[in-house]
């Protein structure tokens, strides 16, 4: 529930919707209401943190700081609704990859082109040993 003298809610016309953390210094190069939105989005879309705080000029570090903030309530749950969401969609990424293989192009010396490429089962041990699945039984 928004309180009446916060800010608008930023993404408010998604699932991702939060009230930014308000500044305590007013710095072009600091965590501005957008820069706020703009993590959420690349979080959702990378799932992880230190990708989408570089990809929005900030750093991991600083992106937990103000997490922790006492205000920052409403930003640390659209933060774990984001990295849920980006992690979901890079295991179906890597699943998808793994099954149905990419397609690797070479150059060979002499102009020759080598194309290859299937499923990587290593992929596929990988990205289930990442996700919370309980190993088979025998």
């Amino acid at each position: 529930m928004e309180h009446p003298d916060s800010p608008a809610l930023l993404l408010a016309d998604s699932c991702l919707a939060f009230a930014p953390v308000p500044q305590q210094r007013h710095r072009a190069d600091g965590w501005t209401p957008e820069t706020q939105a703009n993590f959420i989005r690349a979080l959702e879309a990378m799932g992880s943190v230190g990708k989408a705080a570089r990809a929005v000029g900030m750093g991991r570090a600083s992106a937990y700081r103000l997490r922790e903030r006492p205000d920052a309530a409403s930003f640390a749950a659209a933060w774990d609704r984001a990295i849920s969401m980006g992690r979901t969609h890079q295991f179906s990424i890597a699943m998808d990859r793994a099954l149905n293989g990419v397609t690797t192009v070479r150059v060979l010396k002499g102009g020759a082109i080598d194309v290859s490429g299937g499923p990587d089962m290593a992929v596929v041990h990988a990205a289930l040993r990442d996700e919370v699945v309980p190993p088979l039984r025998r």
